[in-house]
């Protein structure tokens, strides 16, 4: 019988980074928003396994697009949830989400382990709801609307078109 055990404790942290842009299309008859373009680079050391990264990548864009523009919860007055199945809880679906375009720089490998690697899977999360926050206010800046709290729904889009309409 062979019995063995290792631990890693590294000295120090690290975490990847990147940066991500996206292009919106809004139609102001109907606040309706199309995803145009979605790009992603991140910093995320050396690659051990690049069809694992892309979709860790991809999957994490595709859920903070579920936050900047889809998820959210609601109550009525007794507490009771309304969105408590998938069936009224908005998720993006894969006719909303446009390709993916994501690349990695292997240029900066992490000094803090013996392969380099660094956390690939919540860079998506994190940067999306910016990337889409962004794109959206500024589409939507020529009416006057400087800020929408997330998620940005098509009616709450329409709404603020509207009222923007009515300044």
């Amino acid at each position: 019988v062979l019995h063995t055990n290792a631990f890693f404790d590294p000295t120090n942290l690290t975490w990847s980074n990147g940066g991500q842009v996206c292009e919106v299309e809004i139609d102001p008859a109907t606040g309706a928003t199309r995803l145009v373009s979605y790009v992603c680079v991140d910093d995320i050391g050396t690659v051990i396994n690049p069809m694992v990264v892309e979709g860790q990548v991809h999957g994490g864009v595709a859920q903070g697009i579920g936050q900047a523009m889809f998820e959210a919860t609601h109550y009525d007055s007794a507490g009771q949830l309304y969105t408590a199945s998938f069936m009224d809880y908005a998720l993006p679906r894969a006719d909303v989400l446009p390709a993916f375009v994501s690349e990695t720089d292997e240029s900066q490998p992490c000094t803090h382990n013996p392969l380099g690697a660094k956390g690939c899977g919540e860079s998506g999360t994190i940067g999306a709801p910016a990337a889409v926050m962004s794109a959206m206010l500024d589409a939507l800046r020529p009416l006057g609307i400087k800020d929408i709290a997330m998620p940005f729904t098509q009616e709450k889009v329409w709404q603020a078109i509207r009222t923007a309409r009515r300044q």
